[in-house]
This record gives structure tokens, C-alpha cells and sequence, in this order.
């Protein structure tokens, strides 16, 4: 298989210094970005009734009492097929009590009726809040169009504002496991890669 070039400790300090500087380049450009993502304006949105384990909830009941709430939209696929990018996001997914303390609540959301969902969840041992939007408009208002999206709403009293929304590399982003592997020498080792001739690459989802 295929390696990065041995070279003495002063040429991978330069070479890594050089690459130092891009990414610092490149943090201070998504700080931007992230300044520019707080200064969004907002759209009100409609209220829906979901399905979920203790009984119907509407989109405020979502927040628990929080004013912001984080949503992702599990693809549904189906009765017996579930999609494995959204199972994988989902199985990163993680220390929600410290995303609550900063005051953002979070929950899955899938058109997939509720006991395929418990089902699943059961299969896969997850915990977190996981409800259906089975038989609303939510998907399809959010823009989802059957596909998978992470959404970020604020509560005002019992108004409901969609503040920012993102999918596809948007989503990737925020993925442990992504950002751990673009760090690694071989990277994803997936096709659509930019790496040197000989790195092992697979299909994405092969």
C-alpha cells in the first residue's frame, strides 16, 4: 500500500507549518461564516403534531422548555430499508445533557411511522429523542423533499422561527467520525477524494 514520503524531522516540521497557516487560514474563514450564520434573519414556522413515544407532541413541545431546538430529519426509505448516512449521523449523535445546558434541545425527526422508529431504535440501542412527523407537512415544508436535513429553530412564547438549515457536505461536517478521518493519513479513503495516486479508496457507500 501506497505512503506519505519519509522525510527528515525539519522538512515534516516545514511542511507542516505551511499547512499550519492554511488551516488556521480556514478556521478564521468559518469563524466567519459562523458570525454571518448568527446574523441570519428568521421565518416563522408552522405548528405540526408528531408521533412519540409518550403521545402526540406539537413542534413547541419539542423545545422542553428550551428556546432552541436542533432537529434532524431521518430519511424514510421505506418499511423495511432504513438510510445508512442517516444511521451513521445518528450513531454520532451524542452528549445532548450538554447541548441542553447551552439551551438547544435536540430531536430525530422521520416520516417513518412511530413503531418502525421505536423498532429501529430498539435494534441500533439509541436513546435519544427520536419522534415521527408521519402523515404532516413537516418534511416537505422544511424543505426535505424526502431526504435527510439538520434544521435549527428558536421559540418566542408559542412562536416558532426556523433560523438556519443544511444538508448533504453541511450535515458531513458536523460528524465526529468525518472530521477524526480528515485528519488521518489515508483520510475517508472514499472515490471522490482528492488523494495521492495509490491511497485506498472505496465507493462511499460500498
Amino acid at each position: 500500500m501506497a505512503q506519505p514520503e519519509i522525510v527528515s524531522e525539519q522538512e515534516w516540521a516545514q511542511a507542516r507549518g505551511e499547512l499550519l497557516t492554511a488551516e488556521k487560514e480556514a478556521t478564521r474563514a468559518l469563524d466567519a461564516l459562523a458570525a454571518r450564520r448568527r446574523r441570519l434573519p428568521m421565518v416563522k414556522f408552522g405548528d405540526y403534531v408528531f408521533a412519540t413515544p409518550a403521545g402526540p407532541k406539537s413542534l413547541v413541545d419539542l423545545f422542553e422548555g428550551r428556546d432552541q431546538l436542533a432537529v434532524y430529519q431521518f430519511m424514510d426509505r421505506g418499511p423495511d430499508e432504513f438510510c445508512p448516512g442517516c444511521t451513521a449521523f445518528t450513531n454520532n449523535v451524542t452528549d445532548l445533557d450538554t447541548l441542553a445546558r447551552a439551551g438547544v434541545s435536540w430531536v430525530t425527526v422521520s416520516d417513518m411511522p412511530l413503531p418502525q422508529i421505536e423498532a429501529y431504535k430498539a435494534k441500533k440501542g439509541w436513546s435519544l429523542p427520536f419522534v415521527s412527523s408521519h402523515g404532516t407537512s413537516f418534511s416537505a415544508d422544511c424543505g426535505g423533499s424526502g431526504g435527510f436535513l439538520l434544521s435549527l429553530f428558536l421559540r418566542d412564547g408559542a412562536d416558532v422561527y426556523r433560523t438556519y438549515s443544511t444538508t448533504a457536505r453541511g450535515v458531513d461536517r458536523v460528524m465526529f467520525i468525518h472530521n477524526i478521518l480528515d485528519l488521518a493519513p489515508y483520510g475517508r479513503q472514499e472515490d471522490w477524494e482528492d488523494s495521492p495516486a495509490g491511497w485506498p479508496q472505496q465507493p462511499t457507500y460500498g
